[in-house]
């Protein structure tokens, strides 16, 4: 007579079955952003500078720097800009101004940032608020190094043959 083994579940096997059982159960909730406890909506309904009776503003809650740079004023070009994002349809808005910090209002529009050679499409998302463009399209690129030759010294030259 056989006997029959007995046998019993891993720890391993026990966690991988109980992650199966649960991934097939329920799907993954996407949680809402919020910049500083704050809603898109809130955001996009804030006053841009800080007024009599409102509790926030958009600057109040950028970080220093920023805050900083925008207390000072926003320089022409950037307040230019401002009114052009404002003005402009669902186009993509061509700039050089790379020094312009992301706000609300531009969540969702398409920016086309000039990084020094072209022009780099950047969809903006609520993640980037306080972040200036310039961030978003890389100036430098990386080096691609070929062999050894061109410019190298006699004794780098050598390459094995095996």
């Amino acid at each position: 007579m056989a006997r029959k083994k007995k046998s019993f579940m891993t720890p391993k096997a026990s966690r991988r079955k109980a992650r199966k059982r649960l991934s097939t159960t329920s799907a993954r909730v996407k949680k809402e952003f919020t910049y500083r406890g704050y809603t898109m909506e809130e955001l996009n309904g804030m006053p841009m500078w800080p007024e009599d009776g409102a509790e926030e503003s958009i600057v109040g809650l950028m970080p220093s720097r920023l805050r900083r740079s925008i207390g000072r004023g926003l320089s022409s070009d950037n307040e230019h800009f401002l009114r052009r994002m404002e003005r402009s349809s669902s186009k993509t808005v061509r700039t050089h101004r790379r020094d312009m910090p992301i706000l609300p209002q531009f969540v969702g529009r398409h920016i086309a940032i000039h990084n020094g050679q072209h022009f780099v499409d950047v969809e903006i998302k609520p993640e980037m608020i306080g972040h200036y463009l310039g961030e978003f399209a890389t100036t430098r690129r990386g080096v691609a190094h070929s062999g050894p030759g061109v410019g190298a010294t006699r004794s780098s030259k050598h390459v094995p043959l095996k």
